[in-house]
């Protein structure tokens, strides 16, 4: 009797723990669309340096998705993108075989994500997975507050949830930028821990590998991302070498 009573208050605190942690995603779910600002508000890229670019590449992938064949998503902006450039010798030797879709768009901040979510055809696709490591771009100047772009971030989450109710989601920390510590670093770093609690560890799971990246002092280099925001190769390197566990893992529990 001892050895059962004992196992019960074990196994009590673990059941507690994930209707808490699915609790707050729900009530974080319900909260995001009574929010009217600009970081949740669907809407097109207009940057005259993307124009030419943005909505043919968008009916791109649009098709790649409608040809169906897709495990593994990648969502975000440019540092996202860089996997098909900079990073195309790990995105080959990663994400290739897995047949993953970038979905990456330089510049992009969470309402063109989210727009872009809404206009994309789901329909032929149920992946394994899906990656999701935006909002660095909404935290310039007074663009967006750290709460603002967390709610952005949550309602993607909630669109994706929507779209494709099989799909795990793993949700990134948003990268460390410039190369001291700085507001915009802070800004961002509480931006993430603002959307981490949607993550119950069932459907949504969040990672935050920034430490990789910088030093013990926190210092940011050139060698790891050249301009102090997007990785260089090594940078890559570093991002898949630091994920693969977790994805490996997520994809095997389908």
């Amino acid at each position: 009797m001892i050895r059962y009573a004992l196992l019960f208050i074990i196994v009590l605190p673990a059941g507690i723990f994930f209707m808490s942690c699915s609790n707050r995603q729900k009530e974080a779910f319900r909260e995001v669309e009574t929010k009217v600002h600009s970081a949740v508000v669907p809407d097109i890229q207009t940057a005259e340096w993307a124009v030419e670019w943005w909505m043919p590449r968008h009916d791109s992938i649009n098709k790649r998705l409608k040809e169906g064949n897709v495990d593994l998503l990648f969502i975000g902006n440019s540092i996202t993108h860089g996997w098909e450039n900079i990073g195309i010798e790990y995105w080959n030797k990663y994400y290739e075989p897995r047949n993953a879709v970038n979905m990456g768009f330089g510049g992009d901040r969470t309402q063109h994500v989210l727009w872009r979510l809404e206009h994309s055809d789901f329909t032929n696709i149920s992946p394994k997975l899906a990656v999701l490591m935006v909002g660095t771009n909404n935290s310039n100047g007074d663009d967006n507050t750290a709460e603002e772009i967390a709610d952005g971030i949550i309602k993607i989450c909630k669109m994706l949830r929507t779209e494709l109710p099989s799909t795990k989601i793993l949700l990134l920390a948003i990268f460390p930028r410039d190369s001291i510590p700085t507001a915009q670093r802070q800004k961002n770093a509480t931006a993430s821990k603002l959307a981490s609690v949607i993550a119950d560890n069932r459907t949504i799971y969040y990672l935050d590998i920034n430490s990789h990246f910088l030093t013990k002092d926190s210092i940011l280099t050139r060698d790891i991302m050249y301009d102090y925001l997007h990785p260089t190769e090594k940078g890559y390197r570093i991002w898949a070498e630091a994920m693969e566990p977790k994805i490996t893992k997520l994809m095997k529990k389908m």
